[in-house]
């Protein structure tokens, strides 16, 4: 079987959940394809083909124009195929040349199943899959399903129509797809993300005594609920808390100023650092020298970091937001704050900080043993298997 996998770019080596998907297949025997934008960066598990770049110069995208429809000869029939498809939709002559141009890598292909890895990915390209003879999946991942159509209203509609099968991260992302318009009829999957067990850094017992470190790891944006955990901080310090919060991400220069000022806002620099972004194995060694892993998100798809902090051993405090609530089994392999309140989750970093020492070791092997046995790499690279193999 021919899989053709679209993203925005090649996924990086710490993106274990796209590596180890095609990893994965390829194991069963498929072949894959990724299909990326133009990115300087290349990929080595497969096959990678790359979208058309897009020229500001008039004279060299009509050049590039020229150059893709040419090479489109080969494959006239399917090409009109979708321009007969895109009619239907009653496109207009002009942007059909322009989704040609920009389709032209993936009406390329000769493919059993076109997946798109977003679901954003998948916009201006709903009809490609039907002309080049396959069918097409679509992945819910977050930003995708959770923000996106709020901009967007009505962007998925003709997707929701053509999409063979769906992929989701979490029965949340699937119920907002459903309040947007998807059909129930639509065959689906459930697909966590997994944690590659093999390349965690070992588990390290941490002394309580002395100053808690806290880790979050998120980008600098309003979603990732960082004022949230700077106000969290200060109510922490206002209850006298020995504490160190690490904060790993990045963001605009804005962003960074936004944060960086409220953290001097609230006196809070000598308990707050700003690390940007680290690399995959530094933010496990981050992980693995913490007290608690926090998640302050508004909102989250699943969230990988705080996946790999249970697996870790890691006592983790989140607010049960999104998919949140499937990741972290409440009180059981963790704690999920109800209300998206700094006071609330304030209150909860110090009563874990406060537990005897006997309930915070069974909750970390609760949740070493929860990430395990539901959340490893087999299991997923099985699940992936079934979904393309299973009759729709």
């Amino acid at each position: 079987m021919k899989i053709v996998l679209v993203l925005s770019s090649p996924p990086g080596y710490s993106e274990t959940f796209f590596r180890s998907k095609i990893r994965g297949l390829q194991a069963q025997g498929h072949e894959l394809i990724l299909v990326t934008g133009p990115s300087q960066r290349s990929f080595d598990l497969c096959k990678h083909i790359k979208h058309p770049k897009r020229y500001q110069n008039v004279l060299l995208q009509l050049g590039a124009m020229f150059w893709v429809l040419l090479g489109l000869l080969p494959y006239a029939s399917k090409l009109y195929r979708y321009w007969q498809l895109e009619r239907k939709q009653q496109t207009q002559p002009k942007r059909i040349l322009e989704k040609i141009y920009l389709n032209a890598r993936l009406l390329q292909c000769q493919a059993d199943w076109l997946h798109f890895g977003f679901a954003s990915m998948a916009l201006d390209r709903e009809l490609v899959a039907e002309a080049i003879g396959a069918k097409m999946a679509v992945s819910l991942r977050g930003y995708d399903i959770g923000v996106y159509p709020l901009k967007h209203p009505q962007a998925y509609d003709l997707l929701w129509q053509k999409v063979d099968k769906l992929h989701s991260i979490s029965r949340h992302l699937l119920k907002k797809a459903y309040a947007l318009g998807l059909s129930k009829n639509i065959p689906f999957q459930i697909i966590s993300p997994a944690v590659d067990l093999d390349k965690l850094p070992a588990v390290k017992n941490i002394n309580w005594q002395g100053e808690i470190q806290l880790l979050s790891v998120a980008r600098f944006n309003w979603i990732k609920g960082l004022d949230v955990l700077i106000e969290t901080a200060y109510q922490l310090k206002q209850k006298g808390l020995n504490f160190h919060w690490k904060v790993i991400g990045g963001g605009t220069a804005a962003e960074n100023e936004r944060y960086a000022y409220h953290i001097y806002e609230r006196q809070l620099k000598d308990f707050i650092s700003l690390l940007g972004l680290q690399s995959h194995k530094q933010t496990l060694e981050c992980m693995q020298n913490a007290h608690l892993y926090v998640q302050s998100s508004y909102t989250e798809g699943f969230c990988n970091a705080l996946l790999e902090a249970q697996a870790m051993g890691k006592l983790c405090v989140a607010f049960n937001r999104g998919g949140i609530g499937e990741n972290i089994q409440d009180a059981y392999s963790g704690w999920l704050v109800p209300e998206m309140n700094a006071q609330q989750l304030a209150a909860q970093v110090m009563k874990v900080c406060s537990l005897p020492e006997s309930q915070r070791q069974q909750v970390q092997q609760q949740a070493q043993q929860r990430v395990q046995n539901q959340f490893n790499l087999e299991q997923q690279q099985q699940a992936f298997q079934q979904f393309y193999t299973q009759a729709l």
